[in-house]
């Protein structure tokens, strides 16, 4: 994401949600789903209740498929997206953006990158242009490169490290559970390696990734299906598709035996952990059981682990989870469900994992009562279907869901996923899943400062 770019938190005015559901306890997102001829795939969610849009642009690549020796390209890939293209200069995307009352961003993830905008529906055309003037060539020169390099090593050295406990709840923790490189190496990138990047590299990425063929648009807001098909095929249709590399097999079994790692951290106050666990497989019958449990295990303070570490037996500070760096729902290869806490010092990993691990044999043992399977899944829903309010934000899940799924028309049927999870399947899950076994564990402890040694004493001055 870029640093300097605040996140988008509001697409634009939208009608409650209480009065999509005032007929059921459902809402349909409606979901319009078109293929170009140069193999882009384009889809439109019309909303009138706000002259708003939201563009979301998801290409199917991100840390997991750069290329080796090469930590942290698909990243710094994202920021040279916004450096100018030979049609519009640097600076040319923000303020058209921007200058009419709208914001952008974007982010790399391990299975996609995504940019994004939300603006008044009079700016979509000038919206698309860029997009698809970006889509076809970047400016490519060693100057704007250079400045990017130094602007992502500005932003690992502000985001990780020189931040308490730094990224390792996904970045170390990662590195540590997984095999296979694509999946274990550090996606925000070595300095050695995004110094290493070269115009070529750059060019060969935009090439081999960044066609039509690869990508997936998405509008949301007051526009009719005709007319968003319409516009992407005038801005988008010219536009050659490219072949991209061929897939690699990046899967991995679950683990078969628990891995335990100690770090020092020198900014640290307290001591933290990150404890995790390889998740099932999207697309299987145990992701949206996982994804009930891991709410029902860490989803803010009615949680099972907030009551049984912070509340009940008092070792931890705080309890928070983790599903790599995305939502259960938006991966596309190995990752895991994390759970991440500040202990008391006082305590130690043996007493949190303890904790954690009897919590979890209770479910194993008795499932969850009826009451608070229902709380669980009534907070989910609310929490996906708020996300879905806002256009910029539907128009992003609808392409990511695209991208990843290969349905955009997944969006409506998640909510039938998690309200079909039984306390059974929450068992099979944890007893499958949440074991010793298949867990990856990583005690982050402060540096012991150690008072500095007096002055040695000196002799008497001589008269």
């Amino acid at each position: 994401m870029r640093m300097r770019q605040l996140p988008v938190l509001i697409a634009g005015l939208s009608l409650s949600l209480t009065a999509f559901a005032a007929a059921s306890d459902s809402w349909n997102i409606p979901v319009n789903v078109k293929k170009l001829d140069n193999g882009l795939t384009v889809i439109v969610s019309p909303d009138h209740t706000s002259p708003t849009v939201g563009v979301s642009v998801v290409y199917h690549v991100g840390m997991r498929l750069e290329p080796k020796n090469r930590t942290g390209f698909a990243h710094l890939f994202e920021h040279l997206m916004f450096q100018g293209t030979p049609n519009a200069p640097k600076g040319v995307f923000d303020k058209a953006i921007t200058g009419g009352g709208g914001r952008n961003n974007g982010s790399t993830r391990p299975d996609f990158t995504n940019y994004i905008e939300t603006a008044p529906v009079s700016s979509i055309e000038s919206i698309l242009w860029l997009e698809a003037d970006r889509m076809k060539t970047l400016d490519f020169n060693e100057k704007t490169l250079k400045n990017q390099q130094d602007v992502v090593k500005e932003e690992i050295r502000v985001n990780v490290k020189n931040q308490p406990y730094g990224g390792f709840m996904w970045i170390d923790i990662n590195q540590q559970a997984f095999q296979k490189w694509e999946n274990n190496h550090d996606g925000y990138g070595s300095f050695q390696d995004l110094e290493g990047a070269s115009l070529d590299d750059v060019r060969n990425f935009h090439r081999d990734y960044y066609g039509p063929n690869n990508a997936v648009l998405a509008i949301s807001g007051d526009v009719t299906p005709a007319q968003g098909f319409a516009l992407a095929q005038k801005y988008f249709a010219a536009i050659p598709k490219r072949p991209t590399p061929p897939t690699t097999d990046f899967s991995e079994p679950l683990g078969t035996a628990e891995k335990r790692i100690e770090q020092s951290d020198a900014l640290a106050q307290v001591p933290a952990i990150a404890a995790a666990w390889k998740m099932p497989a999207r697309g299987s019958r145990d992701l949206a059981p996982m994804a009930v449990l891991g709410e029902l295990l860490a989803g803010g303070d009615a949680s099972v682990l907030y009551q049984g570490l912070v509340k009940g037996r008092e070792v931890a500070l705080n309890v928070d989870s983790l599903y790599g760096l995305t939502s259960p729902w938006e991966f596309d290869g190995p990752t895991l469900f994390t759970v991440f806490a500040l202990y008391k010092p006082t305590s130690s990993a043996d007493a949190m994992l303890k904790g954690i691990d009897d919590e979890v044999a209770k479910i194993v043992a008795g499932g969850v009562d009826a009451a608070t399977l229902k709380r669980v899944k009534t907070r989910m829903l609310a929490n996906w279907y708020n996300t879905l309010e806002s256009f910029i934000d539907r128009a992003d899940t609808l392409a990511k869901l695209q991208t990843l799924w290969g349905d955009a028309n997944v969006v409506n049927q998640i909510p039938g996923w998690i309200d079909g999870v039984t306390s059974e399947d929450i068992q099979r899950v944890a007893k499958t899943y949440l074991t010793q076994a298949n867990r990856t564990v990583i005690d982050r402890k402060p540096v012991v400062k150690t008072a500095a040694a007096a002055p040695a004493a000196q002799p008497a001055a001589k008269n």
